[in-house]
């Protein structure tokens, strides 16, 4: 029993070490300097430990951003409002993008490396269908009227703004959070907008 708990910590902590190697490495060098091969060298560990936790590099990129983004889906789903549930569905969306924008504005970079690695599969990736969900459900219960397929199309809009690059571009040392204020209203724009045309 004490070498399988010995086993347990060994592998949490090897997990942490490389989590904090890919981490580096994409904060100073970019995503293309991500590989299992740089990432164990960098975290003290074998290849082969890396393999058989993440599977590849995409795996391992999709667990860093989890991991950035666990403690927001947990608030989304038994915290307090805003947040959680129990406030209306605008003041719960605004609070959801503030706290996914200040995510992204902290690791622009990361976002960058898991998009490119995750381009072919971005749809039905967990983490995106989650996030999707949340933001559609939200959009109807704000505008009830609203065509379900419709709203999943605002979800699916929303979350396209997330992308790496434009979030540098966005951001300034003048207005720090500037991303988040553009995306912010640009979500309140549409739940504002008038109901769309129906086109038979």
């Amino acid at each position: 029993m004490a070498e399988q708990r010995q086993e347990r910590a060994d592998a949490a902590r090897n997990r942490r070490a490389v989590l904090r190697a890919a981490e580096r490495l994409v904060a100073e060098h970019g995503g293309d300097h991500v590989s299992l091969d740089r990432v164990a060298a960098e975290a003290g560990v074998g290849k082969g430990t890396v393999f058989r936790r993440f599977g590849s590099r995409t795996g391992l990129l999709r667990a860093l951003l989890e991991e950035r983004s666990l403690a927001l889906r947990e608030a989304i789903v038994d915290g307090p409002p805003p947040l959680g549930p129990g406030a209306p569905a605008r003041e719960r969306l605004t609070a959801f993008l503030d706290g996914l924008c200040g995510i992204a504005e902290a690791n622009a970079a990361l976002l960058t490396a898991h998009e490119q690695a995750c381009a072919d599969a971005k749809y039905t990736e967990p983490s995106y269908l989650f996030w999707h969900g949340h933001i559609a459900t939200l959009v109807a219960e704000a505008r009830p009227g609203l065509d379900a397929d419709f709203a999943g199309f605002l979800a699916h809009a929303l979350l396209a703004v997330f992308d790496g690059e434009l979030v540098r571009r966005t951001a300034s040392p003048e207005e720090p959070r500037r991303f988040t204020r553009s995306v912010t209203e640009l979500a309140l724009a549409l739940l504002d907008a008038p109901a769309p045309l129906r086109i038979s």
